[in-house]
């Protein structure tokens, strides 16, 4: 069953202006993992990362690291939370989560669904 979905959108251009206005955004806003990656890519996880907290109703005093978004062996994203979020999920009924993310002419997309029993 379908507990939620979020979706969001990010102006690239908008998105790496602000980056480079505040270096200390990215260390904030993402894991350690996802830090390293092109500014497309960072937009459109952090378009992820708001859709989540749609999908979730709030994000109930979680930080943007503990929403980690990593991609397996064929290169499908998918969430890694740590923290407050596992057991808001718990909380919540959610026992799964499916994203997908997008990125092009000039704007990064994600759409979450958020499952539970």
């Amino acid at each position: 069953m379908i507990r939620g979905i979020g979706v969001d959108i990010v102006d690239l251009a908008r998105f790496t202006r602000q980056v480079e206005r505040t270096p200390g955004l990215i260390p904030r806003l993402f894991a350690e993992g996802e830090r390293g990656l092109p500014m497309h890519s960072l937009a459109a996880r952090f378009a992820a990362k708001e859709a989540l907290i749609k999908a979730l109703g709030d994000s109930a005093g979680a930080t943007w690291q503990e929403m980690e978004i990593v991609s397996d062996a064929q290169g499908k994203p998918g969430f890694v939370l740590h923290g407050s979020l596992e057991s808001l999920m718990q909380a919540r009924g959610i026992t799964s989560l499916h994203v997908t993310m997008t990125h092009d002419a000039g704007v990064a997309c994600a759409f979450v669904v958020a499952e539970g029993a």
